[in-house]
C-alpha cells in the first residue's frame, strides 16, 4: 500500500509539473514579435492608404534643358532626380509613383513647371527613366509629399548616368 501511495504521488506530481510547463493563457500572452520584413509592409499599406498630394499626368525633360538654369538658380542636369513643379517649394522632396507599373522614385524639386496644360510635374529624363515611362514621355503617376527633418540631408541618386568614357 505504500508503494501505491508513493505511486500516486509521483504520477499526481508529474502532471502537477505538466500543467505548470504550459504557456501563458490568452490573458497573459504577449504579441509575437514582428519582423522588419513585416514592418516595412504595414508601412508601405499605410503610406498607399494616406491621401495623395496630386494624382494626374507627368512628363519629361531632358537634353534640350542640359546645363541651362533652374528656377532655383542650379544648372539642369537630365540625370539628376530632380522635378518642375508648378506650386511645391523649391527644394522639397516629393515621391512619384508610376500608376502603370508601380514603380516609385523620391524627387527634388528645383524648377517651376510644368508649362503644357493639364500636366502636373516635369520630371528628369534620369528620373522618367527609373519610373519606365513609355516612349510617349507621359505617364499617369501619384505624388506624395516626402518630410524630411531639417537636421537630415536626403540624397536622390540616378543609377542610369551613362558610361563614363576614361581617355587615353
Amino acid at each position: 500500500m505504500g508503494r501505491r501511495i508513493a505511486h500516486g504521488l509521483a504520477l499526481s506530481f508529474i502532471v502537477a509539473s505538466l500543467g505548470a510547463a504550459q504557456g501563458p493563457n490568452i490573458s497573459e500572452a504577449t504579441p509575437a514579435p514582428t519582423s522588419s520584413a513585416q514592418t516595412r509592409t504595414q508601412s508601405r499599406k499605410q503610406a498607399s492608404k494616406q491621401k495623395p498630394y496630386q494624382i494626374g499626368t507627368a512628363s519629361w525633360y531632358g537634353q534640350d534643358f542640359e546645363g541651362k538654369p533652374t528656377a532655383s538658380g542650379e544648372p539642369y542636369d537630365m540625370y539628376d532626380m530632380t522635378a518642375a513643379h508648378l506650386t511645391l517649394p523649391l527644394g522639397s522632396y516629393v515621391r512619384v509613383t508610376n500608376l502603370h507599373n508601380g514603380r516609385s522614385v523620391v524627387v527634388r524639386v528645383n524648377d517651376r513647371g510644368p508649362i503644357v496644360p493639364g500636366r502636373i510635374i516635369d520630371v528628369s529624363y534620369g528620373a522618367a527613366q527609373a519610373l519606365q515611362f513609355r516612349s510617349k514621355g507621359l505617364q499617369r503617376v501619384r505624388l506624395d509629399l516626402v518630410k524630411v527633418p531639417a537636421s537630415e540631408s536626403y540624397q536622390t541618386v540616378a543609377e542610369n548616368r551613362p558610361p563614363i568614357e576614361v581617355l587615353p
